[in-house]
């Protein structure tokens, strides 16, 4: 359990990083209104993670190494990455219903708990 936790923390950590540095190099480029740093952020993330997942499966890698890589990494660097898998999974299983309320239901939930917090912090 504490191997688990030490991967995980060590790819939060860099995941962090990454991302941080993302945002300071888009940011010296980008002017716009648009977030295009953390769309940068959410796309790679999808795409590591789908990497990360079709890699560490086909190959049957060590656990320590998806919890390093999938977690950490992505979950440092993106939680869109997960719920990006996530709704691919439920796809891949025909839970079309269900990935659809989730999609849904996370994005509206998500912007109006974020609203919540602001309103509840003044």
């Amino acid at each position: 359990m504490l191997k688990t936790i030490f991967f995980i923390a060590i790819g939060g950590a860099v995941g962090s990083i990454l991302r941080f540095l993302v945002s300071q190099i888009v940011s010296k480029f980008w002017t716009g209104n648009f977030p295009l740093a953390t769309f940068i952020v959410n796309v790679l993330g999808c795409l590591m993670i789908g990497f990360f997942v079709g890699i560490t499966t086909k190959n049957n890698l060590d656990n320590g190494l998806k919890w390093l890589l999938i977690t950490g990494l992505c979950g440092g660097f993106t939680t869109f990455s997960t719920f990006s898998m996530e709704n691919i999974t439920l796809l891949q299983n025909n839970h079309f219903t269900t990935a659809f309320v989730y999609i849904i239901s996370s994005v509206i939930i998500s912007i109006l708990s974020v609203w919540l917090g602001l309103f509840l912090s003044k």
